[in-house]
């Protein structure tokens, strides 16, 4: 029997069937579905959101050198934050098998740039192996998992967006049980000292070699590596989802070389293959990672001279820049879609905050990754700076420091972040705030969830990834604990209260005292939360037209007949709305 699968979701049936054990991530689109659909394989598998991608890469490592079959999965920035272990054990290697998934994001659908991981298997060297489609997402974990052992070698298990998103047949198969070996400790291998780093380098670059001759032959009769030879006029070679574009779009008789495992590359093989056909092209997404590799190699190609180096293909654009043939259609313009910038969703419990901050246009804020960064958006245009997980505090910190020395009294700085970001990487900038003395004011908008990804547990919420009760850690204590003093938590959608703890904060801050704000209302969204009773409705004969409710920036309001108007359908009844109307014309309209 075969399933139909998304590539996320055969990715995790290939970690049970290849006998991992110890699986730690932290979610971000599009890799978060992997782990998602890991409690259902129960306790064969243990599966845990860690608070950050630097301790899932250093949780699973541990495994590895206890000796489990280990597994870690985050997005393609989050292994910026991995790097630093990542790095340390491809020069320790492995005992039980160690994969690492990196999910690209080509075209930014939901990331703060397009950069290609692919770099980080050359600059580690370690091996890379890459699935084209949701079966071989699977299979190519066992196959990993075999590189990992068999090389000593942390393995970078590369997947792109639509890799991971696409659905195709998968067929399974049993999982295979690894035994862990008897555990003996090694600190020659283990403890990366510097002489012992010394040591290893060699080994690591004899390591590489014997990767190269793997990939030219075993690769070859296990899959992970496929020759396809047409009638010898063109030849491709390609990898990931390119191969399926490349596949469909280059005509009957084209010869074709797919990659599997991307790093080291296989030369001997591509020299042969290359030999094999009068005109070669690399088809791949992003830089140009193995066409430069094959070029230097003395082997003559063509690629990113015509795909370019941005933003994901398909099979129109690979047909129209390398074959030269558009596609023929007629675009319909009768009809246009309706213009829908992303937005907070209505009732979202950040709204009423970033409404407050706005009213006054002396204070900067620096924001974060998450829900909250559409803070920045019209109508609310309430942040200044938005860089990565944990920035918000830290370039808070760099902003207030540059305004105390530049002689500028008249702003005031507000580092922001979510509850899950906080214990992610706020917590250093939180001590790096105290610690030197920052005239700034770092807000926690804890909305009790991991929310952009898609609703994750995290140290804050009182829950693991398996459903298990645990330890709820208090913002507030750990914000306390760090020396910051007075902490306003308050419901930011009573803006009474959010504009006095605003006021009370900034008065602290010029006091000379270190104050911190937390902003606590649960995501509307949350499925264990009780929904909202009742929604709010327009009161026409008190309507002013002044737009005021217009400026919080709720889907659900809009104008209509020049009076405000409340959608209905969208409406959760937060009242933000009625409590910025200045003539009392929205009513909560009770159930």
């Amino acid at each position: 029997m075969k399933h139909l699968m998304s590539g996320n979701e055969a990715t995790a049936r290939g970690v049970y069937e290849a006998g991992i054990k110890v699986c730690s991530a932290y979610p971000g689109t599009p890799s978060t579905e992997i782990l998602e659909n890991m409690p259902q394989y129960g306790e064969d598998v243990y599966c845990e959101w860690a608070p950050n991608e630097k301790v899932a890469t250093e949780v699973a490592y541990g495994a590895s050198v206890a000796g489990s079959r280990s597994f870690c999965t985050m997005k393609m920035v989050g292994l910026n934050v991995a790097a630093d272990p990542l790095f340390t054990a491809g020069y320790m290697g492995v005992n039980g098998a160690y994969v690492v998934v990196t999910a690209d994001d080509p075209s930014c659908h939901s990331s703060q740039n397009e950069q290609d991981n692919r770099h980080y298997a050359r600059a580690a060297k370690i091996a890379m192996v890459e699935p084209s489609d949701a079966q071989e997402s699977k299979d190519f974990v066992a196959l990993a998992c075999d590189i990992s052992e068999q090389f000593d070698t942390p393995v970078l298990y590369r997947t792109t967006t639509r890799v991971c998103h696409s659905k195709g047949l998968v067929e399974f198969g049993e999982r295979t049980e690894h035994t862990a070996p008897a555990y003996a400790r090694n600190t020659r291998k283990y403890i990366c000292a510097p002489a012992n780093a010394y040591l290893n380098h060699p080994l690591v670059e004899e390591r590489l070699k014997k990767l190269e001759e793997y990939g030219c032959t075993t690769a070859l009769e296990n899959g992970l590596n496929k020759v396809e030879l047409g009638d010898g006029q063109v030849g491709v070679i390609t990898a990931s989802i390119s191969y399926q574009y490349a596949k469909e779009v280059f005509p009957e008789g084209t010869s074709f070389l797919k990659l599997g495992l991307t790093y080291p590359l296989p030369m001997n093989l591509i020299r042969d293959f290359a030999s094999k056909v009068q005109k070669l092209y690399v088809i791949e997404e992003l830089d140009p990672f193995m066409e430069e590799q094959i070029k230097a190699a003395g082997i003559h190609c063509v690629g990113k001279e015509l795909t370019g180096n941005m933003y994901e293909l398909n099979t129109e654009l690979v047909r129209e820049r390398v074959l030269g043939v558009k596609t023929d259609f007629t675009p319909i313009t009768e009809v246009q879609p309706a213009k829908r910038p992303p937005a907070l969703c209505p009732g979202c419990p950040h709204r009423g905050f970033f409404y407050t901050l706005s009213k006054n246009k002396n204070y900067v804020v620096t924001g974060d990754i998450g829900c909250y960064t559409l803070g920045f958006a019209p109508p609310l245009n309430c942040m200044d700076v938005c860089i990565c997980m944990g920035g918000g505090f830290s370039a808070g910190m760099g902003m207030a420091k540059s305004f105390e020395r530049e002689g500028v009294t008249d702003k005031v700085v507000f580092g922001v972040m979510g509850d899950s970001t906080f214990f992610h990487s706020g917590m250093t900038g939180a001590a790096e705030i105290v610690y030197n003395k920052g005239r700034m004011i770092p807000c926690v908008l804890d909305n009790r969830i991991t929310g952009m990804t898609g609703h994750q547990d995290n140290p804050g919420t009182g829950y693991t990834l398996m459903g298990q009760e645990t330890n709820m850690i208090s913002v507030e204590k750990v914000l306390s604990a760090y020396g910051f003093d007075p902490i306003f938590t308050v419901d930011p959608q009573d803006l009474a209260a959010m504009k006095k703890a605003v006021e009370s904060a900034v008065a602290a801050l010029q006091e000379g005292r270190q104050p911190a704000i937390v902003t606590r209302r649960p995501c509307l969204l949350i499925k264990r939360q009780k929904p909202q009773v009742g929604m709010c409705v327009v009161n026409a004969d008190k309507c002013r037209s002044c737009k005021s409710c217009l400026k919080v920036g709720c889907p659900a309001i809009s104008m209509e007949n020049g009076k405000a108007f409340i959608d209905r359908t969208q409406c959760v009844g937060c009242t933000v709305c009625a409590q910025a109307c200045p003539f009392d014309a929205i009513e909560k309209e009770e159930k």
